[in-house]
C-alpha cells in the first residue's frame, strides 16, 4: 500500500469511529431530533475516501482501503464509543460495521461499473445507492424494536447522505483536476 493508500485507510477508519459515536446524538434544532443525528453529516464522507480511492487505484485497492478503514473504524468503534453494559452501544457497532462493509463494497462495484460515463455519473450514482442499502441495515440493525424512532430517524439521515454526496462532488471533481486517475 502506498502512504496515500494507508492515509485514506485511516480517515476511512476516522470517519466510521465518528460517525458511529455522533448516530447517538439526534439533532435537537428545528425539532429535528426525531429525523436526524449528527452521524448522518459525517458518514458519507466513506464513499467520497471509496470513491477517490476506486477512480485512483482502481477497484481493488479500493477494496483494501475498505478493509483496512473496517478494521481501523471497528477497532476504534470497540475501543472508544461502545458501551458494553448498553445493549444499543453494541447493536450499533454490529450495525454500523455491517453496513459499512456491505455497502462500502457494493459501492466499489457500482463505481467500476460507471467509471467511464461522465466524471459525476460513478460517484453520485455508487453514492446513492450505497447509501440507501448502508442506512436500511445500519438502522434496522442498530435500533428496531427500541423506543428509538428509527424509521425517521432513517430517512432524515438518509436525507442528508443524498445530500451529502451531492455536496462530496466538488471535491471529487477537485481532485480528478488537481491528480491524474487510472
Amino acid at each position: 500500500m502506498t502512504k496515500l493508500s494507508i492515509l485514506l485507510s485511516f480517515l476511512m477508519g476516522g470517519i466510521v469511529l465518528a460517525s458511529n459515536y455522533l448516530v447517538q446524538f439526534p439533532v435537537g434544532y428545528y425539532e429535528l431530533d426525531e429525523i436526524l443525528t449528527y452521524g448522518a453529516f459525517s458518514y458519507p464522507i466513506a464513499f467520497l475516501i471509496t470513491d477517490i480511492a476506486n477512480r485512483f487505484f482502481g477497484k481493488l485497492m479500493a477494496r483494501k482501503i475498505v478493509y483496512t478503514g473496517f478494521m481501523i473504524g471497528v477497532s476504534f468503534t470497540l475501543f472508544f464509543s461502545t458501551n458494553f453494559e448498553d445493549l444499543i452501544s453494541i447493536r450499533i457497532a454490529i450495525g454500523s460495521g455491517t453496513a459499512f462493509l456491505i455497502a462500502q463494497l457494493i459501492d466499489i462495484q457500482i463505481f467500476d461499473y460507471f467509471r467511464k460515463k461522465k466524471w459525476f455519473i460513478a460517484p453520485f450514482t455508487s453514492s446513492l445507492v450505497s447509501s440507501v442499502i448502508d442506512t436500511f441495515i445500519f438502522f434496522s440493525i442498530s435500533f428496531y424494536g427500541t423506543e428509538m424512532p428509527w424509521i425517521t430517524l432513517s430517512l432524515g439521515d438518509l436525507a442528508v447522505k443524498i445530500f451529502v454526496a451531492l455536496v462530496m462532488l466538488i471535491p471529487f471533481r477537485l481532485l480528478l483536476v488537481l491528480l491524474k486517475p487510472i
